[in-house]
């Protein structure tokens, strides 16, 4: 029997003459955002956004900048949490993925050793600091540690798996069961079992775990992305080799570190000779255009998983490896090379980390300022006046989330900056810019920013003001 269809067999019965327009369904839509989020999605998060005035609707975006419905620029130094490491929409990625499209290229046929993602593994081991021998990839960051953690239970036959106050690896089950943060952990509780908190950047306490001899893995960001909490010198080495002197594997979580945000293309190598087992790559590798993770690791851990032909694919996903996704992947990897996006993201942290830092003697609630590249952490603490201290003890008695608002929402309502606070009951402001931002943007930033402190140093004063009606808010909303 012939298999193979003539032209007239494959065409469609009737040509298609009508079909989804997208541009007209943007415009039928544009503006009711908030509203369909409030009906069909998560009303709680636009109670929130509304409160805090960051409910804007976006319909254009490029680079650094996003653009609303009235035409406002907008300065984006979030950067979808660090997905936009290149910026939003940058057109040589663009360019090949549009190509690519035109190849009518297969892609999932799964009884297949894909290609591309063979060319990606290979690219992404030439950039590691040390000897990573296989590759498997993921659609997220936190699919990504959850591989890390069947990983290292087979590969050592330990249940036991280490990570910090304050980590953030994922919001899955089990890269919640090591979440660091409570807020995030409440209501969802059991976790996985076996899964132990220390503090962040303690070698004894970390040693005192790894003696117990249950422990498979010590997972750990190399900058802390809630905080932007940034280890001493040696830590990280010194770590790994306990880890390796008591049979434990060492997982370095660069989701949202890698890729070069922080003037290194892993944020680990800020330490000398570091030797990690596992390293869990995402966000920005995807060019922000498709889902795409990749976790690295030593031969000897992927053979104790896929130890045979019949557990040759014990840990697989329907959508991992899809050629669209390993395109993106390769395109991000050439732009970072080409444009030296991995030094500019260096010198352009240090412009805003040095422009930060000189800020400090001038206010009293600048405590410190903490950035490896392009992960900045702003640090407010308590003042010495009189006045501001008491304003100070009124916002953290209402809130202990409250106080870095005060300067957030004036960046965003007044100087169209886009930030966020760095976590729950901390007082950080957090930069994740894009590593194609310039000088100019830097500037703006940085005046943006002494005008928000300089408010925030009149007390009582229209700053003040706001924050004590979101702290009223808030009151009211728990005692409901």
């Amino acid at each position: 029997m012939n298999d193979t269809l003539t032209t007239a067999e494959s065409a469609p019965a009737t040509p298609v003459t009508t079909g989804l327009d997208i541009g007209e369904l943007l415009r039928k839509y544009e503006g009711q955002n908030y509203q369909l989020h409030a009906q069909h999605i998560n009303p709680a998060n636009v109670r929130t956004l509304k409160t805090i005035g960051f409910d804007r609707c976006y319909v254009r975006a490029e680079g650094p900048y996003l653009w609303d419905v009235q035409g406002t620029k907008y300065l984006d130094l979030l950067s979808g949490y660090g997905v936009f490491g290149l910026g939003r929409n940058h057109p040589e990625i663009r360019r090949v993925l549009a190509d690519f499209l035109k190849l009518e290229y297969p892609s999932l046929v799964k009884m297949e050793a894909p290609l591309l993602s063979g060319v990606l593994a290979a690219e992404l081991k030439k950039r590691m600091p040390n000897q990573l021998d296989m590759v498997f990839f993921t659609n997220s960051g936190a699919e990504g540690v959850e591989t890390a953690i069947k990983y290292a239970r087979c590969a050592t036959g330990k249940p036991a798996i280490i990570h910090c106050k304050k980590s953030f690896h994922g919001l899955s089950c089990g890269a919640l069961s090591l979440n660091g943060d409570e807020s995030f952990r409440e209501g969802f509780a059991p976790f996985l079992p076996e899964c132990r908190m220390i503090p962040y950047a303690d070698l004894a306490a970390l040693e005192a775990e790894l003696r117990k001899g249950d422990v498979a893995a010590f997972v750990v960001e190399p900058v802390q992305g809630k905080g932007v909490n940034i280890p001493p010198p040696g830590y990280l080495r010194e770590a790994a080799q306990l880890c390796r002197k008591h049979g434990a594997l060492f997982v370095d979580d660069e989701v949202q570190s890698g890729m070069g945000r922080t003037g290194r293309f892993l944020a680990i190598e800020y330490d000398q000779d570091v030797d990690p087992d596992i390293v869990v790559l995402a966000k920005t590798l995807s060019g922000g255009f498709v889902p795409v993770g990749a976790v690295l690791c030593k031969k000897w851990i992927h053979e104790k998983v896929f130890s045979s032909m019949q557990r040759s694919v014990v840990h697989s996903s329907t959508f991992g490896q899809g050629s669209f996704a390993m395109v993106a992947g390769l395109a991000s990897l050439d732009v970072i090379d080409r444009y030296g996006l991995v030094q500019k993201a260096e010198n352009m942290g240090n412009m805003i980390g040095e422009g930060l830092r000189a800020l400090i003697p001038r206010y009293e609630f600048l405590k410190e300022v903490r950035w490896r590249g392009l992960m900045v952490g702003i640090e407010f603490g308590p003042p010495k006046s009189l006045g501001l201290k008491t304003a100070w003890a009124v916002m953290h008695k209402m809130d202990k989330s409250l106080f870095p608002q005060a300067a957030i929402i004036p960046l965003m309502d007044k100087h169209h900056i886009i930030t966020q606070v760095a976590g729950h009951a901390i007082d950080v402001v957090k930069l994740l810019p894009p590593m194609v931002i310039q000088e100019v943007d830097v500037r703006w930033f940085l005046s943006a920013f002494e005008e928000v402190v300089a408010q925030m140093h009149k007390f009582p004063g229209p700053a003040w003001d706001v924050l004590l009606d979101i702290g009223k808010m808030t009151i009211t909303n728990r005692a409901r």
